[in-house]
């Protein structure tokens, strides 16, 4: 018999929470799943476009593998993928079970974490209920500044749905420093790890000192605009929950990557970035600061 190891995912920045079911438990929940069907034509999925914030539980079965399941496949609310199919459940009966208030406390994430996972997940659930969505328009902006030491915004580089994309964060992404760093399931760089200088809490300061020691210069002044040498980030924070970073792009719009998801030049509104001041960040309400980063100077881990 299998036992489950369900990671949720949310966080962007550090290490996701993860919750280990015994065997006893792991039966009862995969129980949960036994009534499956495939996704009808029409019937919303889960939202390819990656947010910031909730986006589901990655279970993994540790042990002997039961027939109609994949080792590893991600739930959120009744819908089940991993697979070659997407598959429906009955209810979000395994989401509950597995996010149960005892199990979600013992993680030792603070009080205010299980108050804002119920509300992710309902706002998931929301934006799962818009999908499809229609392409967003906008205006073309006039770009007269463009950042020519910026990198250029490769999503396919980033996305290719193995190493590169599950084991770099948004700070391997902000910081163009590609590292692999497997800790958990997403894993990803943590400021200040390289120098010895980890952040000691998750404010903007303690975080934004960590990413000092890891070579980049913090230009609180930058207001948006290119730096004449190396290219402009953006700090933001989930106050007591988790960092973020935004990085700014050749043409002067802005991308990020959300955890382990790919990497994505949206915000949680579906618009294109023009500025992380004023981008829907979901969870991520405090805007700390702009920082550079100079290519060759910066050490992450």
């Amino acid at each position: 018999m299998s036992t489950l190891r369900i990671t949720i995912d949310i966080f962007s920045g550090r290490p996701n929470p993860v919750i280990e079911l015994s065997a006893k438990d792991s039966r009862e929940a995969l129980g949960l799943l036994a009534s499956m069907r495939r996704i009808e034509k029409g019937e919303p999925g889960l939202p390819p476009v990656p947010t910031l914030g909730y986006r589901g539980l990655i279970v993994e079965q540790l042990g002997v593998i039961p027939r109609g399941l994949p080792r590893t496949f991600r739930v959120a609310h009744d819908t089940v993928v991993g697979g070659r199919t997407p598959l429906v459940a009955d209810d979000d009966a395994f989401e509950q079970f597995a996010l149960s208030g005892a199990r979600v406390r013992q993680l030792g994430l603070g009080r205010e974490f299980p108050k804002l996972l119920r509300r992710e997940i309902a706002r998931f659930r929301r934006v799962r209920k818009l999908w499809p969505w229609r392409p967003p328009r906008h205006k073309r902006p006039i770009m007269r500044l463009r950042c020519r030491c910026a990198p250029l915004y490769e999503p396919a580089w980033w996305n290719d749905g193995g190493q590169k994309q599950l084991r770099n964060n948004c700070y391997n992404y902000g910081s163009n420093y590609r590292t692999d760093t497997f800790r958990q399931i997403p894993g990803g760089s943590q400021p200040g790890a390289a120098a010895g200088a980890m952040y000691t809490s998750l404010t903007g300061p303690a975080v934004r000192a960590a990413a000092i020691a890891d070579g980049l210069i913090d230009s609180p002044y930058a207001n948006n605009t290119c730096p004449r040498e190396g290219h402009l980030v953006a700090l933001v924070i989930a106050p007591g929950i988790d960092f973020h970073w935004f990085r700014k792009g050749r043409t002067g719009s802005w991308s990020h990557k959300p955890g382990s998801t790919p990497v994505t030049n949206l915000d949680n509104g579906s618009q294109a970035i023009l500025d992380p001041r004023t981008a829907d960040r979901g969870m991520y309400t405090q805007f700390t600061t702009f920082m550079v980063v100079m290519h060759g100077h910066v050490k992450i881990k």
